[in-house]
């Protein structure tokens, strides 16, 4: 059977790794370990690492060897901020490198047949955050004992699992071997199990088979889970088992760190994992650093804190009207304030709603005259100037230059501030009678007065729609902002109240053809431009209305033509079609994209880059610079393990 590009990929970076980690004598322990190793409450460093760990080539991207210790201290909002721990750091089965190719990383290697058969070959030796054997065992417990037990899943396996509705069939090949099959591609498989939110196909079940009926006491685990408000064992092995939420202290990981603080709390205390899978070229054992301590604090207050020097990295939370402040603060600081390009495909986006209900907005939102006018009627550069201070991209809602679908006609349709052919077209739409202020006519007589609704959240967003609403008014169309709270603002979108709204573009500014082309298609009810085409899909059409015109149908078309491509290169033909769709109809109408984001180091880091992409999805913000890496230089470092009891319960 013919292997996947990925998997002649994956197979190149396991075998370059084979050779420098074959000397278990030059693996190098930190420090902050040694009292453990020495009383024997940790084994020593060769037998807590993979029989082949994973290798960091730090060199390939410019990083350089560091040394073990410190704290590296963040800010953020709330205790569900936890979670971003479990981002930053960033182990997964595969992982994106910063090509954004996918490659194996708590995965030995992944064998890949005809797109629909992936064999996962996990690392021998490897252990979870307790000591205990990471195995297949895991793989079993969670599909087995929790995706397909009712009483845990209800609603079935979940909908990532499932290709066309078929569930894969799952085979335990060995201890350290585990094969997913369908009988039709699944090219989203990989790329969830490497998201910043990833797919999570194993648990610890050594930990969990104690909250599992199967194997406890059901009438001790009921008792349990009643003292703590649940009805039964259900929910409480459910509450438990959230290795994304970060917030069971118990639940052993594989992350660099490992959460040792119960919430709530406003201070949280991540130790060294001594089992993590990742050594540097000279066999040191990552992370560097051996604590990271996250305080929380009002988001409002967060950048003035990180500018008093209360952080060691920050950039959530964080905002580019804060640059100014942060660059100045500096000077009185041990910091420096950077500005890296955000990822997402337009910092401000309009959406007319395609779906909306009141007839003469439904018909004018579709006609792609309507929305070229208003694409054409904005000065992005007017924008750019006043508010980003001309350091942003004047663009489209669409892929960025990083990425390798990124074509400059995508970027620039209909983004040229032309009042004469935004005038022309509308009144090529028929729009031609005026009221006595000079603002157009709806063909039943009213004012054409655009109300766009807002989530509330975003002064940015204001300030973007007030200079909107002056050029539009030039082409005779009148422009109302609507705040509200984001549920209600979803909510009156997805019941077709609202004739258009503002929010940020693409998620995924950065896409490769084997990233899934979901948000430029509609199959999605949050999509503002289309929310009943995307419910109609998700609900299987149950609800929702089905896409009803030639480019809808023809995107919906092309979707599934993107999942059943066997080779990139029909899946980059998939992607170039459904860009040159949405440049040309203007179903979203970008403002400006690669917006700067402030970024706050402590002098001392090393290893992040001074330009660097800052992004949810693909590249999990911090993590595809692999904050493992990342380590303090003197005089920073400090002997944590003489000053500070490693793995606490709670600090």
């Amino acid at each position: 059977m013919a292997r996947s590009s990925f998997y002649r990929a994956a197979v190149a970076v396991c075998v370059l790794a084979l050779p420098a980690a074959g000397s278990a004598a030059e693996y190098i322990d930190s420090p902050a370990l040694d009292a453990q190793v020495k009383s024997g409450k940790l084994p020593p460093i060769a037998k807590r690492l993979p029989d082949n760990p994973k290798i960091e080539n730090m060199a390939a991207t410019g990083r350089k060897p560091g040394q073990h210790g410190g704290d590296l201290r963040t800010l953020m909002a709330g205790s569900k901020d936890v979670r971003l721990m479990v981002v930053y750091g960033y182990a997964r089965l595969v992982g994106y490198n910063e090509k954004y190719e996918i490659v194996p990383d708590i995965l030995e290697k992944v064998d890949v047949d005809q797109g629909r058969v992936f064999t996962l070959h996990l690392r021998k030796g490897h252990r979870w955050s307790d000591g205990h054997p990471f195995t297949t065992e895991d793989f079993r417990y969670f599909w087995e004992d929790v995706a397909n037990n009712e009483k845990l899943s209800p609603t079935g396996v979940p909908a990532q699992f499932l290709v066309a509705g078929e569930k894969p069939a799952v085979e335990i090949v060995d201890a350290h071997t585990v094969r997913y099959s369908w009988t039709k591609p699944n090219p989203t498989f990989l790329p969830q199990l490497a998201g910043a939110s990833p797919l999570y196909i194993y648990q610890p079940a050594h930990y969990m088979k104690q909250f599992h009926e199967r194997y406890a006491n059901v009438e001790e685990l009921n008792k349990l889970a009643r003292a703590r408000g649940m009805r039964n064992w259900a929910p409480l092995h459910n509450m438990l088992d959230k290795q994304y939420a970060n917030d069971n202290p118990d639940l052993p990981k594989l992350d660099p760190w490992i959460n040792t603080t119960a919430t709530p709390s406003d201070r949280f205390v991540f130790v060294r994992n001594p089992y993590f899978h990742r050594i540097d070229a000279q066999g040191r054992q990552l992370p560097y650093i051996d604590r990271v301590i996250m305080n929380i604090a009002d988001n409002k207050i967060i950048p003035a804190k990180t500018g008093a020097g209360e952080s060691d990295l920050q950039a959530r939370y964080l905002r580019f009207d804060n640059y100014t402040f942060l660059r100045g603060a500096q000077k009185d600081h041990d910091f420096d304030t950077r500005l890296w390009r955000t990822g997402i495909g337009s910092q401000v986006a309009l959406f007319p709603n395609l779906n909306v209900k009141d007839p003469t907005w439904h018909k004018l939102n579709r006609d792609v005259r309507f929305r070229r006018a208003l694409s054409l009627a904005i000065n992005r550069h007017e924008i750019n100037q006043v508010i980003y201070y001309g350091l942003a991209l004047e663009a489209q809602n669409t892929v960025l230059p990083g990425s390798p679908l990124y074509k400059k006609e995508y970027a620039e349709s209909w983004t040229r501030f032309d009042l004469k052919q935004a005038n022309a077209l509308l009144n090529d739409i028929g729009m031609t009678k005026r009221d006595d202020r000079g603002f157009r006519l709806l063909p039943d007589g009213r004012v054409a007065e655009i109300i766009v609704e807002t989530a509330g959240e975003s002064t940015e967003q204001v300030d973007v729609l007030e200079l909107i609403r002056d050029s539009w008014a030039q082409i005779g169309i009148k422009l109302f902002t609507k705040p509200s709270q984001r549920e209600v603002f979803r909510n009156r979108i997805f019941a077709g109240e609202t004739m258009m709204a503002v929010w940020t573009g693409l998620d995924n500014g950065i896409a490769t053809p084997d990233m899934a082309p979901d948000e430029l298609t509609p199959v999605n009810q949050v999509q503002l431009q289309w929310p009943k085409w995307g419910q109609f899909y998700e609900t299987k059409g149950r609800s929702g209305e089905v896409p009803d015109t030639v480019e809808g149908k023809e995107l919906l078309r092309l979707h599934v033509s993107w999942r059943e491509a066997r080779d990139r290169t029909e899946r980059e033909k998939v992607w170039r079609r459904i860009l040159e769709i949405n440049a040309d109809q203007v179903f979203s109408i970008g403002i400006v994209s690669g917006v700067l984001q402030p970024v706050v180091m402590s002098r001392r880091l090393r290893n992040l880059p001074d330009k660097g992409i800052f992004n949810w999805e693909p590249g999990a913000q911090f993590g595809i610079y692999r904050l493992d890496s990342v380590w303090l230089d003197a005089p920073a470092r400090t002997a944590a393990a003489e000053n500070t009891p490693q793995q606490p319960k709670q600090p």
